[in-house]
């Protein structure tokens, strides 16, 4: 079965993500180390290290990531927004070192009118960079996380909204053949949003196989699930609870269900309440979705 999460709050603190995910039960976790809309942002104090150790040893689960900021472009034909996205990815990567989180998840951005070809190039080129650099400023000495790049809702020029310019962005970079750097992170609401179907049984497998032939299901490392306020095709990017949306509770029944995802972490991006008390609804809905209850 999949371990099933959201992604959690941590205003006061890193640290304390964690007695939130316990309060929702979750075996699995998605936080910002930083805020995701801010260009600066401090390193990992020693403290903030030892306090996030210290919380997660008291939660038995391995499965937590984060979320890159959202201004990052690696897409992007300027070369000074360019070279910051490069430096901004760098440096999540290396706070994640420091966590000891094994991936952050990034949308692969818009090439904003220099066409796919380019973007795809650009973004491949941008994940190079960033991971020399975060490699290199580790030193040897802490583990390299890796890059998950995820399915959006094909808005605008943004790149990702098919599996086959995921899966060129991967067959582009340098870094493209090390699964345990470069994976990709599936988004249900994105996926939705961008014309792939899972409602039926039919839909899941079409979806599935179009995923499988362009870069593998073995290359997905994280699901996002999350239903959508937008119809199948609208290229809106709009979450919605679990079952209150257009892709309702039979879609995410196929995605729970289906054997090749069983081990899976699967996260929430659903609106969130300051007492997270949606957050256990959704996910009492997702669990009572399984085949088999845990």
């Amino acid at each position: 079965m999949p371990f099933l999460g959201a992604h959690m709050p941590t205003a006061g603190g890193l640290h304390l993500a964690f007695s939130h995910i316990e309060a929702v039960h979750g075996e699995a976790m998605q936080l910002f180390t930083r805020n995701q809309r801010q260009w600066s942002a401090a390193p990992i104090s020693d403290e903030e290290a030892t306090a996030f150790a210290a919380a997660w040893a008291t939660w038995p689960f391995p499965h937590v990531f984060s979320h890159a900021s959202y201004l990052i472009n690696l897409a992007s034909p300027d070369d000074a927004l360019w070279q910051r996205s490069i430096n901004a990815l760098a440096a999540e990567l290396s706070r994640c070192a420091r966590l000891g989180i094994a991936w952050t998840v990034l949308h692969p951005g818009a090439h904003v009118g220099s066409g796919t070809e380019a973007g795809i190039a650009r973004v491949a080129a941008g994940l190079d960079a960033a991971l020399k650099t975060a490699d290199e400023e580790s030193g040897g000495k802490t583990a390299k996380p890796g890059v998950l790049l995820e399915n959006t809702a094909g808005q605008g020029t943004t790149l990702g909204a098919d599996p086959e310019e995921l899966a060129a962005i991967l067959a582009a970079s340098r870094f493209g053949a090390d699964d345990a750097r470069l994976a990709v992170c599936w988004d249900t609401c994105h996926g939705f949003a961008a014309g792939h179907d899972l409602r039926t049984s039919e839909a899941w497998a079409a979806t599935s196989e179009r995923i499988e032939a362009a870069f593998g299901l073995s290359r997905l490392r994280l699901v996002h699930l999350n239903d959508s306020m937008q119809g199948l095709g609208e290229h809106k990017d709009r979450h919605q609870h679990i079952g209150e949306g257009e892709i309702g509770r039979a879609g995410f029944a196929q995605i729970l269900n289906d054997p090749r995802l069983t081990a899976l972490p699967m996260c929430l991006e659903t609106p969130k309440e300051k007492n997270l008390r949606q957050d256990r609804e959704n996910l009492r809905v997702l669990r009572s979705l399984l085949s088999s209850g845990r």
